[in-house]
């Protein structure tokens, strides 16, 4: 074994090989690269909020005109290479299973109207970029490309949250202030536990970049963009934030921890802890609350708590047909008083509005999804020329699986978080079948 590959800790025993180009089938059905550039300005736009800068921009509609290009862009492609807009693969079966399920369930929602809104308003919108990034992204350069994109889109969001923490600019909870950063001005990340999500589910693809990267300036830049990441989730104080963040960096060690050189790792999470002392103050108190729930002074943690039991309580009582898509926060107010406020459960949400069969939906689509990333991960390891793939897989998985931890906390079933990275995960099984 050389010098290189002894000191690279990080990379599994994989035998030199020059790279196999993908047979001219496979290029060929990966079609025009336009929907997958305008579907990554869609990207920023909904992440950054240009206008937001640049209020002269609010009047375009951007995120609708990227989006309408996408779409058109994709149509126009498939239609024009005699080829279906979509591919019928398991993950779309589930999610319009899922999709249909919201629909007929809306007749009996507690609101109608309002269930509606929110399937037109935000999670068919949702679905369409599952659906455009499991369509579109399905080679191994634009896979890396959209982990680029998302890696330097998250530094304008985490430096944000670091110069509000610097400035003192926190928001309010309860009757007292506490050191909760104000989020990043944009739909997906206004608040600090919001903001902590984005981020924990961007780094994992970030750390996937800095494994497959060899260029010493290129993994410098990736490592100082993760630590930006993490460092930017600790100052939110979002607790929810902070497990997520714990258990993905807890499968990543398990993960490099079977591979050569893991005395590495060990020193890294050595690291970590001697770090402790430098963190924000209070910030240990806040997270004392995650087991000993009482002792919040916000009375933040309780109310959370006291919702989930509230709706455990409601999907006992309506197993079948829930309160409608959306209306959990009515349903809840019947059992518990006008709170106004939505159990903060990914889970649960799905339980409440679309019953046990909208839950058992969702949680195989999830499976699938994150299984996906798996396959993709063992499969490409044993492939020489498919190493980028492999890590990039692999990045994948810790995001879903960093989901499925961080779902327990928040209330965003119907938002893009999850399908964003559930798309890519179908893509990434798509490049590894095609070869592309």
């Amino acid at each position: 074994m050389n010098r290189s590959a002894a000191t690279e800790w990080w990379r599994p025993r994989l035998p030199d090989a020059p790279a196999a180009s993908p047979p001219a089938a496979a290029r060929v059905q990966t079609g025009s690269e336009t929907p997958f550039l305008a579907l990554m300005g869609f990207t920023a736009i909904i992440l950054l909020s240009p206008q937001t800068l640049w209020p002269g921009l609010i009047p375009s509609r951007s995120a609708l005109l990227a989006a309408a290009v996408a779409i058109g862009a994709h149509l126009v492609d498939r239609f024009s290479r005699r080829q279906p807009i979509v591919t019928p693969t398991r993950e779309i079966r589930l999610a319009a299973c899922l999709a249909a399920w919201a629909m007929l369930s809306v007749p009996l929602s507690y609101w109608p109207g309002g269930s509606w809104s929110l399937l037109l308003d935000l999670y068919f919108k949702t679905l369409v970029v599952f659906w455009l990034l499991s369509e579109t992204a399905r080679t191994r350069v634009r896979l890396r490309r959209a982990a680029w994109g998302l890696a330097l889109m998250s530094v304008p969001l985490a430096a944000t949250g670091l110069q509000n923490y610097r400035s003192g600019s926190f928001v309010r909870e309860g009757s007292q202030a506490v050191n909760r950063i104000t989020g990043y001005e944009a739909p997906l990340t206004a608040n600090p536990n919001d903001l902590a999500l984005v981020l924990n589910l961007i780094w994992p693809l970030v750390v996937a970049l800095f494994l497959l990267s060899r260029r010493p300036l290129i993994r410098t830049a990736l490592l100082g963009i993760i630590v930006l990441d993490i460092v930017a989730v600790i100052v939110t104080f979002s607790r929810a934030g902070f497990l997520t963040m714990i258990a993905i960096v807890v499968l990543y060690l398990g993960r490099l921890l079977r591979r050569p050189g893991r005395g590495w790792a060990v020193a890294l999470a050595g690291l970590a802890i001697l770090c402790l002392p430098l963190l924000p103050a209070g910030y240990l108190g806040h997270l004392g609350t995650i087991t000993d729930i009482d002792a919040d002074p916000t009375g933040s943690a309780q109310l959370r708590r006291d919702d989930m039991t509230t709706a455990v309580r409601y999907v006992l009582a309506h197993p079948i047909v829930g309160a409608g898509p959306g209306q959990d926060i009515l349903a809840l107010n019947e059992m518990r008083g006008p709170r106004w406020t939505s159990v903060h459960n990914v889970y649960l949400q799905h339980a409440v509005d679309l019953g046990l069969p909208g839950l058992l939906l969702f949680l195989l689509l999830l499976a699938r999804c994150l299984g996906n990333a798996r396959a993709v991960r063992r499969q490409a390891e044993r492939k020489p020329e498919a190493r980028d793939l492999f890590y990039l897989a692999e990045g994948l998985e810790m995001s879903l699986a960093g989901f499925a931890v961080a779902g327990l906390f928040y209330p965003v079933a119907y938002h893009v978080y999850f399908y964003y990275f559930g798309g890519l995960a179908v893509a990434a099984r798509a490049a590894h079948a095609g070869g592309a």
